[in-house]
């Protein structure tokens, strides 16, 4: 038991009361006498994300005992973007973030454990246990709870993407109500976190670039018995981890994240990874801003088009050989390191040796990609100084670049209301404000508004641009992450109804076409809104949240 993290709670004569309560569970001496290991499982049945969460753990568990420790479940919190989007409870999401890493670390701290294996699904789940693992520096693995497989309704196949838009149809008589009712009732055929690459999946494929998870972690499907397998394989690995003391710290760094921006330009992950990512490289004290997406999208194309930006899924990525087959071209492209090393003691030059890439129109060869630059653009100009975010590969190439007038709402729900009275007229520019981390707050995600938009006709010619955030679902001209936010005076708020608007994606550029003295004049006349939430977390979340340019990660010590 010499050296173990958890000898402080069990070892020893004065901690008698420790063993017995841990008898009192059911534990027996050898159990006692193992390595503890936590499992932090993330399980809720509210959505199809995690219902499958404790099946996965109880498989980590089992994994677990066969490598000789002793497995021990604790709980934390999970909220589906899904379920809370376009409505007040969408901004406790990415605060959610913040509350899941803390969590783990109270946790996994108070009781000592030797090692972590996260259990985890969805949008802020899957960083929040990020962030954790880099926090508390133990060996650690992560084990996704898998892509759902896409629904499928006559010959179409469907997925979250097909909802609003449906709505939007439907309430523009484009459909009717039978069909209506067959796209809900089968667009999420089961399990797993929703098909396409969204920001659940995005991140389940960030755990693998950044060494933190088995090949598979980000795409083996949750209905998959490779699923339940690579969970047991997870948890007697862990046991191996932990003997040879691999934690975070050793794993991830400036060069790993770099490769995890890579992966993310040849996808095109959701935009939420360049809130995450930068997010999780501050707890190992490594800066992450936006200029580095820029940076290595300059060089990296897009090479997959999975939904929303085309017609393929996760599932589809996994047949064609996964998040392995991307780094094996990224490597032999030279945009990937390959000697970075991973929690398997191996670089993914080790890795992905025997890897076959088939290379198709799921994953292109780097010599003819979608786009010859990354799936993400960074934009900025005089909207936006520090810099907003599209999803380039999820654009139609007629609004690449797109000139407009501006109209101008102070919230989502604004917004909404002017959508839903038939006042949004092809070629406006939308502009939702004070919806950032501190104005919202919480950041709120705009994915329903413009599904309804487009799936009433207005995608075509129409942009919405924002210092909220957008779902990984969301395609087309979709710009957010405006930052400074417009709570703390950015741009953003001196834009005024009839303002045109210019944006350029090959120019990486975005506009007000307002003369600089103009907005000088309007920032003297500009008065601070009053919070929209004063009192409990979020209140508090306002208080200390940085911008999303850093990541929008708390700081107490202004």
């Amino acid at each position: 038991m010499e050296g173990r993290k958890s000898n402080a709670m069990k070892d020893g004569i004065t901690r008698i009361g420790c063993r017995a309560l841990l008898k009192g569970a059911g534990f027996i001496d050898k159990d006692i006498e193992n390595p503890l290991i936590g499992i932090a499982n993330s399980w809720t049945d509210a959505f199809p994300g995690h219902m499958h969460l404790n099946q996965i753990s109880n498989a980590v568990a089992q994994g677990v005992y066969a490598g000789g420790g002793t497995p021990i479940t604790f709980s934390t919190i999970a909220i589906c973007d899904g379920l809370c989007n376009g409505m007040d409870g969408m901004k406790y999401s990415l605060p959610s973030r913040e509350i899941i890493a803390d969590s783990v670390e109270a946790v996994a701290s108070a009781h000592n454990f030797d090692a972590l294996v996260f259990v985890c699904a969805c949008d802020k789940i899957v960083p929040g246990m990020l962030m954790a693992a880099c926090r508390l520096d133990i060996p650690c693995i992560f084990v996704n709870g898998g892509p759902m497989l896409p629904g499928r309704y006559m010959d179409r196949k469907l997925d979250l993407t097909s909802l609003g838009k449906a709505a939007g149809e439907f309430l523009t008589q484009k459909i009717g109500r039978d069909e209506y009712d067959a796209i809900e009732n089968n667009s999420c055929p089961g399990c797993g976190s929703c098909a396409g690459m969204f920001t659940a999946n995005s991140m389940g494929c960030m755990t693998e670039i950044l060494g933190m998870a088995l090949p598979g972690n980000g795409t083996i499907p949750a209905v998959d018995a490779a699923r339940i397998r690579l969970a047991k394989e997870s948890g007697r690995k862990i046991i191996e981890i932990y003997k040879e003391n691999i934690k975070p710290s050793d794993i991830i760094t400036k060069e790993t994240l770099d490769n995890a921006i890579a992966i993310d330009m040849l996808i095109g992950c959701s935009t939420n990874t360049t809130l995450h990512l930068p997010a999780i490289a501050s707890e190992l004290g490594i800066k992450i801003r936006l200029e580095d997406f820029d940076r290595i999208g300059d060089k990296v194309p897009s090479v997959c088009r999975l939904s929303p930006a085309g017609e393929y899924y996760l599932a589809d990525l996994h047949y064609e050989g996964g998040i392995s087959a991307l780094i094996k071209e990224g490597i032999e492209g030279g945009l990937i390191n390959g000697e970075c090393k991973t929690i398997l003691g191996k670089t993914l030059n080790n890795i992905v040796v025997d890897v076959v890439v088939k290379n198709s129109d799921i994953i292109r060869p780097l010599n003819n990609p979608y786009l010859k630059n990354g799936g993400l653009t960074i934009l900025r100009g005089n909207l936006a100084p520090e810099g907003a975010v599209i999803k380039a590969n999820a654009v139609d190439s007629s609004m690449f670049t797109h000139k407009g007038t501006a109209r101008v709402f102070n919230s989502e729900k604004e917004a909404m209301k002017a959508v839903m009275d038939r006042k949004i007229a092809k070629g406006d520019v939308v502009v939702i404000r004070y919806e950032g981390p501190k104005g919202g707050p919480g950041m709120q995600e705009m994915a329903t508004l413009i599904a309804i938009m487009q799936g009433m006709g207005l995608d075509d010619g129409i942009s919405l641009i924002t210092d909220g955030r957008f779902s990984g679902i969301t395609r087309g001209a979709s710009i957010g992450h405006v930052s400074p936010e417009a709570a703390v005076g950015g741009p953003i708020a001196l834009v005024e109804d009839g303002d045109i608007i210019e944006y350029n994606i090959g120019k990486k550029s975005l506009n007000v076409l307002v003369s600089d003295d103009e907005l000088e004049l309007r920032r003297s006349n500009w008065i601070k809104a009053e919070p929209k939430v004063k009192k409990g977390y979020l209140a508090r979340y306002a208080e200390h949240v940085t911008s999303v340019y850093e990541g929008a990660v708390l700081k107490y010590n202004k």
